[in-house]
């Protein structure tokens, strides 16, 4: 991941809004809420025609019986672990608090490269006495930055940047970004821990504990891979905060960022209305799909149990049978280890590119055995076919009547072309062209 910082600090004290900042977008939830962001988030930037990594954390709460804060601090000390630089960001506002101290002293131990932002200097010019006070945490140089203005930010890049030693970075062309998709609660989180073998985003049994997208990477004997653990979507009448909506809309930009969507499913529970609500955003969108029954060891089995609830599937998300589907245990790992594998090949079947004297033997095939629908003496022609782009395979078929090319026979050619490729995982456009007058019978 290249040179790595990571913005530390007590909650509330502005640290997304530094993050959002220094990379020049709003990646990150601004909220004045404290503890609004809960898990590590990633981000690229630039600074003078170098690259880095910026992870924003949530607050530590050094001294806290909450489970949430609890994790939070947790996942601050791995962002402390994985980072080069560490700046750890001070409210001048409210001076050298307590938990201020207890922080300096986490970031003590751990050894880092620290840097002091104290922020909400909103002022251009010499600082205010309170300012220096903060040379009493005794763990590294003063800046003083304004998150809201942007007054301090290159001072501080420039800083962080001293500790940068070259290193050669390798190409990202071959990580496959997976998106980790589902309702609140089903396992999002559960899962990703355990394919990559640490507590890497919070997990609880709270509904909405994921509030950002966040990345996890991981590279092993099957290849690279992105992680990107959603917030849950929930029912739009639930969305009853701001966060809840930034969070929402944060899953689907995850979506768009992503090569192959995981949807999770609860095998307790079934099929919900939002689940096919959320599958159809990955459909809509062209993503390879893989549909995993997640909490599988807790569903009493009886013959042909797994085979019974595929048929449910099939019925309950019609228009995504071509989505292999997986029953694992994400708390146990039992059956995990498959999906690396399935990730591979649908990613694979995603971006397929078919010949077009392979597509028209297809057709050619596919029009013997079932003649095109006609109308009013007029028959359906299709002249020829091919494919135009990938992720999602998407073809163009030229006829001579746009409107005869009904869509029962669009599904039928669908199902020719998968019988002989396959293409599972992934949906299949086809646009329709009408030819001139020139060229109908």
């Amino acid at each position: 991941m290249g040179f790595t910082i990571a913005i530390i600090g007590r909650p509330n004290v502005g640290k997304s809004h530094l993050f959002n900042r220094l990379i020049g977008q709003r990646l990150s939830i601004v909220e004045d809420t404290p503890g609004v962001t809960r898990d590590r988030l990633y981000a690229t930037g630039e600074w003078l025609n170098r690259s880095f990594t910026l992870i924003d954390t949530g607050g530590i709460e050094p001294n806290t019986d909450s489970e949430i804060l609890t994790f939070m601090r947790l996942q601050a000390e791995i962002a402390i672990d994985h980072a080069d630089v560490v700046v750890l960001v001070c409210d001048v506002k409210s001076g050298v608090t307590a938990n201020d101290v207890d922080v300096a002293t986490i970031l003590q131990k751990a050894g880092k490269p620290v840097i002091v932002a104290v922020n909400k200097m909103d002022s251009v010019g010499e600082p205010p006495a309170d300012f220096y006070e903060f040379y009493n945490l005794g763990i590294g140089e003063l800046y003083p930055v304004s998150a809201l203005h942007g007054h301090g930010t290159g001072d501080l890049l420039d800083a962080c940047f001293e500790h940068f030693t070259e290193e050669e970075e390798s190409p990202d062309d071959d990580i496959i970004r997976v998106a980790v998709i589902g309702r609140p609660n089903v396992g999002k989180s559960s899962l990703i821990n355990q394919l990559c073998g640490e507590t890497r985003v919070i997990v609880s049994n709270v509904a909405g504990t994921t509030r950002d997208s966040v990345d996890t990477y991981v590279e092993n004997e099957h290849g690279k891979f992105c992680f990107i653990d959603t917030a849950g979507i929930r029912k739009k009448i639930k969305i009853d905060s701001a966060v809840e909506k930034y969070s929402v809309l944060r899953a689907l930009m995850a979506m768009d960022k992503a090569q192959v969507c995981v949807l999770m499913l609860d095998a307790t529970i079934g099929v919900t209305e939002q689940d096919t609500k959320i599958a159809g955003f990955a459909h809509e969108k062209g993503k390879a799909v893989i549909v995993c029954m997640n909490k599988w060891d807790l569903v009493e089995k009886e013959t042909n149990t797994m085979e019974h609830m595929k048929r449910e599937l099939d019925n309950d998300l019609a228009y995504m049978t071509y989505a292999p589907k997986l029953f694992f245990s994400a708390l146990t790992g039992q059956r995990t280890e498959k999906l690396y594998e399935q990730i591979l090949y649908t990613n694979q079947q995603n971006c397929m590119r078919i010949s077009t004297g392979q597509l028209n033997d297809i057709l050619a095939e596919a029009v013997a055995r079932v003649q095109p629908p006609s109308d009013k003496g007029r028959r359906l022609k299709i002249y020829y076919m091919t494919q135009v782009s990938t992720r999602p395979p998407t073809f163009v078929c030229f006829c001579n009547k746009s409107e005869l090319f009904h869509f029962s026979y669009r599904r039928y050619l669908e199902n020719q072309i998968r019988a002989v490729f396959g293409l599972q995982g992934t949906t299949i456009h086809m646009i329709i062209r009408q030819k001139g007058d020139e060229q109908q019978p």
